[in-house]
């Protein structure tokens, strides 16, 4: 029977790992969801990124812990909702191509928050909450099917897959198929869940900055990378798709949209919310009568005029819910565009 090797007895170098977490910092305003970004002023650095740091073990005896500490050393923010997303290691796509350095390996988490007072001094910090469809405008269907998707992004992916008809080794699909099943082509419906996968497949097709940054051969072969959205440091934009397509699916299981709301609001503020978050139009009656049904919110009382028409009733999460179902969510139903 061969022997399995002795890895602990190896002379080889074992190549240094650097654990660094990442937040995916998440507000709404204006019925805008937005992202806290930043440059790197120090390393001549002005694409976003996203908040990250070192995890010092000695220091934080939880990752989370550790998240929370340096979110608030660098921009003053103390988030509420936070959970981790995935632990994102792949070589090349954290720096540059070839480099020697430490490998990283990086701890993405989401974190949600209400929009901050203190906005002014996150702005001289160079730090600041960005619209995220920026950064994936395909993604916004609020208003119409987004005219980048049929104008440039199908057609270019159209061209690519078609170089490879068949399935690749390690793919059980085709590009066709994958390009069908993520984009929602050639009459399959949208999903609004399948933010990564779409940004991946860019990624893959090389029609994304980070991946001629990254040296992706589909990339190099270009001899223009189109603006699909804003580019971001490391693979930042790939931990962002990632939390965008968690919190979407979060939204139909968990009560987390109350933690971007103000403590009072209007069932029309709650809808714009959830609107802007899964980019999609709600049928007002039937968002109404779904509200309702889950027993997510009691009437305060009180009403506002702030809408410049009839005054409308106020709201407030009703926290008993968490106690009382285990999955207290909005049950929304799959968009069939």
């Amino acid at each position: 029977m061969e022997r399995e090797p002795d890895f602990a007895m190896t002379d080889a170098p074992l190549t240094p790992i650097e654990i660094g977490l990442t937040a995916a910092i998440v507000t709404v305003e204006g019925e805008e969801p937005a992202i806290l970004v930043a440059g790197d002023a120090a390393r001549g650095e002005t694409r976003a990124g996203l908040p990250f740091g070192p995890f010092d073990p000695l220091a934080h005896r939880t990752f989370e812990i550790g998240l929370r500490a340096f979110v608030e050393a660098q921009t003053r923010l103390a988030v509420g909702y936070v959970e981790q997303l995935y632990t994102f290691g792949d070589r090349g796509r954290h720096a540059r191509p070839d480099d020697t350095d430490a490998h990283v390996v990086s701890i993405g988490y989401l974190a949600l928050t209400r929009m901050p007072d203190h906005v002014a001094a996150l702005r001289a910090a160079g730090a600041d909450f960005e619209p995220w469809y920026r950064f994936f405008p395909w993604e916004d269907w609020r208003e119409e099917r987004p005219q980048i998707l049929d104008k440039v992004v199908l057609p270019l992916l159209d061209e690519w897959a078609s170089r490879a008809d068949k399935a690749e080794p390690g793919r059980p699909l085709g590009r066709r198929e994958r390009v069908r099943f993520c984009f929602g082509a050639g009459g399959s419906p949208w999903d609004e869940e399948k933010v990564l996968d779409r940004y991946e497949l860019l990624y893959e097709a090389g029609l994304v900055e980070e991946a001629r940054r990254d040296g992706r051969s589909a990339a190099l072969a270009r001899t223009r990378i189109p603006a699909l959205g804003e580019p971001m440091r490391f693979d930042h934009r790939r931990i962002l798709a990632t939390a965008i397509a968690r919190l979407r699916a979060k939204l139909k299981y968990r009560p987390v949209v109350f933690e971007l709301m103000a403590r009072e609001f209007t069932l029309t503020d709650l809808q714009r919310t959830v609107e802007a978050i899964s980019g999609r139009r709600l049928h007002k009656q039937n968002f109404r009568r779904l509200v309702e049904t889950a027993a997510l919110v009691e009437p305060t009382g009180e009403t506002s005029t702030t809408t410049g028409g009839r005054p409308a009733a106020m709201f407030r999460f009703r926290r008993e819910v968490l106690q009382e179902r285990p999955a207290p969510g909005l049950r929304l139903g799959a968009r069939s565009l």
